[in-house]
């Protein structure tokens, strides 16, 4: 993990935490891609993660070793939040893509553990932001070729239950990977069963559109609306003054 503290760090104070997982189709990425978003939020008092796991290309794993060590990533800094100096119950989990997935399955998901993980650390975050998350993995949906018919224990979309984390969900309408109508699907069963789900739809925008090096502007929308649903929440507490770079 590579660590982004806020500028004035007070070692008496204890900071909301941000935990970032890239995107990559859990084959690829690196921790590199929430780096701008990192140095931002941690310039607007978050302590923030970029978190690296295992993906196929580099590992030979598969999906489910992802999840584990997204997994264990959380639990590692809930049980060691005296020493990073956050807030336990104010852990926000962001991911991109096949990241937003492990966001979203680590809040949902209560099975494929890593077996030396402390299973008494709550691996589950207390808010999601998502960005074009893969969060449907059944027949039909992004990964069902890999994961099969574990999906049903594997995938967001089908085990949300009265609990889950208030989410945000970015997508554009013209992604090829995850369609309008699942992201839809999902904000009604969140709303369903008591959680708070916001959609925010971005025209004409293919997968990805978010990324700083994609599109600065999109970048600058997505960063901004994440910053007033972190200040719905109360996790900050004052406008964004600072400058988007």
């Amino acid at each position: 993990m590579d660590v982004y503290r806020p500028e004035n760090f007070n070692y008496s104070k204890k900071y909301p935490a941000m935990i970032f997982f890239f995107g990559g189709g859990w084959s690829k990425g690196s921790i590199g891609q929430f780096e701008p978003h990192a140095k931002f939020f941690s310039r607007r008092g978050l302590v923030c993660f970029l978190v690296d796991y295992r993906v196929s290309k580099k590992y030979n794993t598969t999906p489910i070793e992802s999840l584990k060590d997204a997994k264990s990533a959380i639990r590692f800094i809930r049980e060691r939040a005296n020493i990073f100096q956050i807030d336990s119950s104010k852990i926000i989990a962001v991911g991109g893509s096949a990241g937003g997935h492990l966001a979203a399955a680590s809040a949902l998901i209560s099975g494929f553990n890593e077996s030396s993980d402390n299973l008494t650390i709550s691996p589950a975050p207390n808010a999601l932001v998502l960005m074009n998350p893969v969060i449907d993995n059944g027949p039909g949906g992004y990964g069902f070729d890999r994961i099969g018919n574990l999906y049903k224990n594997f995938s967001p979309l089908h085990n949300i239950v009265s609990g889950a984390p208030p989410t945000i969900i970015f997508l554009g309408t013209e992604d090829n990977l995850v369609p309008v109508e699942t992201a839809k699907y999902y904000q009604k069963v969140m709303e369903k069963v008591g959680s708070r789900c916001e959609l925010i739809l971005y025209e004409g925008q293919k997968h990805g559109f978010f990324n700083y090096d994609r599109s600065f502007e999109h970048y600058k929308k997505t960063v901004l609306a994440t910053d007033n649903f972190l200040r719905s929440l109360g996790y900050l507490e004052i406008e964004p003054i600072i400058k988007i770079e």
